[in-house]
């Protein structure tokens, strides 16, 4: 691990400059300067001191942070499809409910519909991939076609239906996370 970089970095993200850094720590600007181009090595006691200045540890400073997963393929999606109903849910984005959005492909098969979901907080967003489904919200429904989107706060029963003789597919996004 090249320590004077990631050094460099927390400098920056509490906006201090090498003088200051050096100034708090009792080091001379040249040696933070060498430090954070990887010339010359601190000694724990040193690294010690100038983690402190920059609010973190030892610990919290070589700890291995996780990647995060940016980009998503057919090999990360989770389906739960239910043949005698006719419904099947992709989750998009693996651990989706960790977050604050839930974004799934929800397809009908003709004649299929979805559970009716009770009122919650948050919001919902779909739009229609294929096929012409309909949106039920409280007593309205809705009738979609493909390139159709829709958006509510779902504060009364909802779901969505297939009527049509051919399948319906839905990008579908939840905050918070509800499928």
């Amino acid at each position: 691990m090249q320590i004077g970089p990631k050094i460099m970095a927390l400098r920056k993200q509490y906006g201090l400059t090498q003088e200051e850094l050096a100034n708090r720590a009792e080091l001379s600007k040249g040696f933070i300067s060498q430090l954070e181009r990887d010339l010359t090595s601190p000694s724990i006691a040193t690294l010690t001191d100038i983690l402190q200045c920059l609010g973190t540890t030892l610990p919290e400073f070589f700890a291995d942070e996780p990647v995060e997963a940016v980009v998503f393929g057919p090999q990360d999606v989770f389906e739960k499809a239910d043949e005698e109903t006719g419904v099947s849910i992709t989750w998009l984005v693996p651990h989706a409910q960790r977050n604050s959005m839930e974004p799934i492909l929800f397809t009908l098969e003709p004649g299929a519909a979805g559970e009716m979901d009770d009122p919650h907080e948050g919001e919902e967003f779909g739009h229609v991939l294929s096929g012409r489904p309909t949106l039920i919200l409280g007593g309205e429904s809705y009738k979609l076609k493909k390139g159709d989107s829709f958006c509510y706060k779902p504060t009364m029963l909802h779901g969505i239906v297939n009527h049509s003789k051919s399948q319906a597919r839905v990008l579908w996004i939840s905050t918070p996370p509800s499928f």
